[in-house]
């Protein structure tokens, strides 16, 4: 009789069981494993996210006209400090694929997405409502760059200056000093013989003349200051970081989360009317790798733009019409003196004036037994006090030169009307140039009910003001403009400041 199984075979089968089984599992992940990898990277891989944020930074930069290259630069430097950290962060896993990333370090590609997209948005549908949502999304994006820097796993960008590189100093232009202009003799005759002092005439305005290119300008342009403000940016042991503008090569000069640089003025291209994009390259080295920021810069042109004031003008002006007043009669009995007082109002909206009347006796008649003689009349015509100050009051008097003699005298008066007349009427300043170094003042004329500022600035910001009289200057906040009242209100200055940006 054959003896069972032991307990121990049993042991010995159910371990060969799991080994095979465990064996399998593995052949089949092996077997299954590329499939499993080919699914998730089947969406971008890191590499090609990269790729894109690249490509979109190009894009809006090339597409931003003169009005986004002043308003959105803020926004757009934040998308590019935001582009370069995260290039920074991934650039060692290209291979890998996008989905496989860490959900924290997804959200803030998602934030730089939004960011791109309102920048879009703002410039195909340019208006303040796009405006002010770019800023908000701007400033989400910007959190993300402070949770960078927090980490403190690598270089980071905060802000970099300035924002605007100022306009050149060193022209060609030509500015001649104000002259005098020589009032004529009291003879009126033109001799030139007498000298006469520079302190006589009045002063004419600066005329600002452009001459050719081969001029060459008194000065140069100081350098403009770049400073970056960031962690990580330098270490004692790599070499000083580099910023590359066209084919100026500079190193930075090291300070505690800061690099400062001295960048000569020529280096930035500059238009004459028009404003410009200028990117800098920042290059330095962390962790035997070699990272890259780019810098953006909106460079002012040579001419800050044109202008336009318009006055509406009511002044009065004097109308006068001659009233002759109806004739009056007074009558005297022999021996006997009558008066005949009348007064008269103005017509309505006119008055007197009492420069300009005269009494006029019509007729001076007299009688003695019937029979007619004028001399026996020593009647009169006389203005009397009137019983309010707008008008005229005659008095008409037939007096008898003996008792025997009857009387009659007839008068009038005749006067001038006047009255002031509104005139309205429109001075215009015509199209002037504004100037970096000078202001442009523009007197206010007496009498100014309304008026109309057009401004062209950096030949592609147009912006219209308006208002009446007692509205005080136009609003703050126009870029690189400031507009103020002097003179008690008799003088409007405006003056371009590259300083006073938005």
């Amino acid at each position: 009789m054959t003896a069972g199984p032991t307990r121990t075979d049993l042991k010995r089968n159910w371990r060969a069981i799991a080994a095979a089984v465990i064996l399998g599992a593995v052949f089949a992940v092996g077997l299954l494993w590329p499939l499993y990898e080919s699914a998730t990277t089947a969406g971008p891989t890191v590499g090609e996210k990269l790729i894109a944020l690249r490509t979109d930074r190009a894009a809006l930069q090339a597409r931003a006209d003169g009005v986004a290259r002043v308003e959105l630069l803020h926004a757009l430097r934040v998308a590019s400090q935001l582009t370069d950290t995260l290039i920074a962060r991934d650039e060692g896993h290209r291979e890998r694929a996008f989905e496989r990333l860490p959900e924290r370090r997804r959200q803030s590609f998602a934030e730089l997405d939004a960011l791109n997209a309102a920048l879009r948005d703002a410039l195909e549908r340019p208006g303040e409502g796009a405006r002010l949502a770019v800023g908000q999304v701007a400033v989400q994006a910007m959190s993300e760059i402070e949770r960078f820097a927090a980490a403190g796993d690598g270089p980071v960008v905060l802000s970099y200056t300035p924002r605007f590189v100022p306009p050149r100093h060193a022209t060609a232009e030509l500015s001649l000093p104000p002259g005098q202009s020589v009032p004529p003799l009291t003879d009126g005759t033109l001799r030139l013989d007498q000298s006469r002092g520079r302190g006589e005439g009045s002063t004419q305005p600066t005329v600002p003349r452009y001459v050719p290119p081969f001029a060459a300008p008194g000065g140069e342009d100081p350098p403009v200051e770049v400073e970056v403000v960031g962690l990580h940016l330098a270490t004692g042991r790599s070499a000083a970081p580099i910023l590359t503008i066209g084919a100026w090569r500079g190193e930075a000069t090291v300070t505690p989360e800061r690099l400062r640089f001295s960048v000569p003025r020529s280096v930035f291209p500059t238009d004459a009317a028009r404003t410009r994009f200028t990117t800098g390259s920042l290059a330095l080295r962390h962790a035997s790798r070699a990272v890259t920021f780019q810098l953006l810069f909106t460079v002012l042109p040579d001419r800050p733009g044109s202008f336009a004031f318009d006055q509406r003008i009511r002044t009065t002006e004097l109308e006068t019409n001659t009233q002759v007043s109806p004739e009056i009669l007074a009558r005297a009995p022999a021996g006997e003196t009558r008066t005949v007082r009348r007064c008269f109002d103005p017509p309505p909206g006119w008055r007197f004036d009492s420069e300009k009347r005269r009494v006029v006796i019509v007729e001076r008649l007299g009688w003695v037994d019937d029979t007619p003689d004028e001399t026996m009349n020593a009647g009169a015509v006389e203005f009397v006090t009137p019983e309010s100050p707008d008008q005229i009051c005659l008095a008409v008097i037939a007096r008898p030169v003996n008792k025997e003699a009857r009387t009659a005298t007839i008068g009038r008066f005749e006067t001038t009307l006047v009255r002031d007349k509104p005139v309205e009427s429109v001075v215009q300043s015509g199209i002037r140039a504004l100037d970096w170094h000078e202001p442009a003042r523009l007197a206010i004329e007496p009498g100014m009910t309304e008026w109309k500022l057009y401004l062209r600035l950096l030949d592609e910001i147009d912006r219209e003001y308006g208002g009446k009289a007692d509205a005080g200057a136009p609003p703050s906040g126009i870029p690189f403009l400031r507009i103020t009242i002097e003179d008690d209100g008799r003088m409007l200055v405006l003056q371009a400041d590259p300083t006073a940006g938005p």
